[in-house]
């Protein structure tokens, strides 16, 4: 076997240390890491050679010379794949990928009870008015509980944008927990399969309309951008609340401030935000009935270490020829799989 002929290289993390640990058992892969700062007289070797790079999911963590884009792609003319480290793929253009014949993968799942958890505990935390009660607590004395009555969940509507793995989650939670009705909108999935995941199919509309919590757990793409906005807002109910633990520019984050100065909605659980981590002046965290929390929602010891191990086994399995169980632009197969041979000298399977 030959050493170190496939090359992976990361920026600055990795979601766990397992991933270290599962590309060292092989000798024949080599693992390059690059700080944000690094020269480029020392990392343009390693994006020359390099077959995958293991990409942060965060856009901002991220230098913006080492998102994916054409620009990069110039740059690695061997690469094959990019892997996000999570869910997201915010840093990559993957039509530009596609164009370059490179595969993008995510860990989807990976992170999904994690998720699902968080956006869980944002609607009871808002609902019970805990965090409002905290603040309360914390500036003023002789507070009146009877100011802080607060409303249970069990037999309430969540509305879930989104019903894949995080979404199922959420809905079996809600469903199964604590004996709400699930409405689900997701234009990829039929009223079977969306019922066998626990939510009943309805168009945006309704659901936004009939929902007392509204929870998005898409993923962000061209026909999601900015998909929650004044007009969203003010079909919801004004005793609803809006959460959200997916991604950042799904909602408008103007029209959300707006419908909570008008209190046309009753607040807002957010994991997510256009420019991550929010500055402390950031408007919406001004508001005692928004709960705020800076991209958060997978991060628990669980999800990371599991998504390192998916991360780790996926890259090398495709590096072994097999495909990925989790590919974003699968219009590429064909184009990759020549690349593949030239690179390796075997067909991928």
């Amino acid at each position: 076997m030959s050493v170190n002929n496939k090359r992976v290289f990361y920026v600055k993390y990795l979601a766990h240390p397992i991933y270290i640990d599962i590309l060292k058992a092989r000798p024949d892969v080599r693992l390059d890491r690059i700080e944000n700062e690094s020269p480029e007289d020392f990392y343009a070797p390693i994006l020359s050679a390099a077959h995958v790079y293991q990409i942060g999911a965060a856009r901002d963590e991220l230098a913006p010379h080492f998102h994916v884009d054409a620009a990069l792609l110039k740059r690695t003319p061997n690469l094959l794949l990019v892997s996000s480290n999570g869910a997201g793929f915010d840093p990559v253009d993957v039509e530009a990928c596609t164009a370059a014949g490179v595969l993008v993968v995510n860990q989807s799942g990976g992170n999904a009870h994690s998720v699902a958890e968080h956006a869980l505990a944002m609607m009871l935390t808002l609902s019970k008015r805990i965090i409002q009660s905290d603040r309360r607590l914390r500036r003023e004395r002789d507070v009146n509980r009877n100011d802080l009555v607060g409303n249970e969940v069990e037999g309430k509507t969540v509305g879930i944008v989104g019903l894949g793995n995080v979404g199922r989650r959420i809905a079996a939670l809600c469903k199964g927990l604590l004996g709400m009705k699930v409405l689900a909108y997701d234009p990829y999935l039929s009223a079977e399969v969306m019922a066998e995941r626990g939510g009943e199919k309805v168009e945006l509309d309704e659901l936004l309309r009939r929902a007392d919590f509204v929870s998005i757990s898409c993923p962000l793409n061209k026909g999601s951008r900015g998909m929650i906005s004044v007009r969203e807002f003010g079909l919801m109910q004004p005793h609803a609340y809006f959460i959200t633990t997916a991604r950042g520019f799904i909602h408008d984050e103007d029209a959300l401030l707006q419908a909570l100065r008008d209190q046309r909605i009753a607040g807002a659980g957010l994991d997510v935000w256009s420019k991550e981590p929010p500055p402390p002046e950031h408007p919406l965290l001004q508001f005692d009935n928004v709960l705020a929390s800076p991209h958060t929602a997978g991060v628990t010891k669980e999800a990371r270490q599991n998504m390192g191990r998916i991360a780790a086994e996926q890259v090398l399995d495709t590096l072994d020829g097999k495909r990925p169980p989790r590919i974003i632009n699968p219009e590429v197969w064909p184009r990759y799989v020549e690349r593949f041979r030239q690179a390796f000298g075997v067909l991928p399977g």
